[in-house]
């Protein structure tokens, strides 16, 4: 495990020696503080004092930035031939994806870490309801874990970025729309099939701040899945 951390280290350092991580925080940051604040269904609009608005939009642009953020991480590697070189080090496949995800998954917790002067700013103008604010970061968070999972696993499949990018968003919206949209197109035990795997009901559980066992089981699951077939898909290289 020590090597994961040791990878997940030198990506998420990597993100920082280039523009990556510097244009994901900005467009993060910079969309969901205009839908947040100024445009739209925005905080004053609503006249209370919570951060749907925000988790609404955040669910969002992390559904298409983080496709972006993973589409080159194995990929790209693949193509230039540092896998590898890479794998001939000390370390195996479950290392190398687990850093990875691990390095994905701490840049999109420092952008969420930069919006806590959202949470700040409305606390001071009403009173907030804190218990279903931090339970959306963390359905944020364990949505964002999934993505990663889902977009390292298109990544480990191809040497084109765009191919990778453009799979994981439509696994992503499988997971995000379809299911959701299956579930109330049918009935019985296929509509309750369609909203077990339907991602948008799992996050909107937690984000009304109840924190179930079987949505922390959903979103680990789908983790652990697209962590596997992407440890699969490089040892079969």
């Amino acid at each position: 495990m020590n090597k994961s951390f040791v990878i997940a280290k030198k990506e998420f350092g990597s993100f920082f020696d280039s523009l990556v991580a510097y244009i994901l925080l900005a467009a993060f940051l910079g969309f969901s503080g205009f839908f947040t604040w100024i445009q739209g269904s925005d905080v004053f609009m609503r006249r209370e004092a919570d951060l749907d608005v925000f988790f609404s939009v955040a669910r969002w642009t992390l559904f298409f930035f983080i496709p972006a953020l993973t589409m080159k991480m194995i990929a790209e590697e693949k193509k230039t031939g540092t896998i590898e070189m890479l794998l001939t080090k000390a370390v195996t496949d479950r290392d190398v994806v687990i850093g990875k995800y691990l390095g994905c998954l701490l840049l999109v917790g420092v952008a969420l870490l930069f919006t806590i002067p959202y949470y700040v700013s409305i606390a001071w103008l009403g009173k907030i309801d804190h218990g279903a604010t931090i339970t959306g970061y963390i359905g944020l968070l364990l949505m964002a874990s999934a993505y990663i999972a889902i977009g390292l696993f298109a990544s480990s499949i191809t040497n084109n970025q765009i191919v990778a990018f453009l799979l994981a968003l439509l696994i992503g919206i499988f997971f995000h729309l379809l299911f959701d949209f299956l579930a109330g197109g049918t009935s019985g035990w296929l509509s309750d099939l369609f909203q077990t795997l339907s991602l948008t009901n799992h996050y909107d559980s937690i984000s009304r701040g109840v924190v179930d066992t079987k949505d922390l089981i959903y979103f680990g699951s789908i983790t652990a899945i697209g962590l596997f077939l992407a440890e699969y898909f490089i040892s079969k290289r």
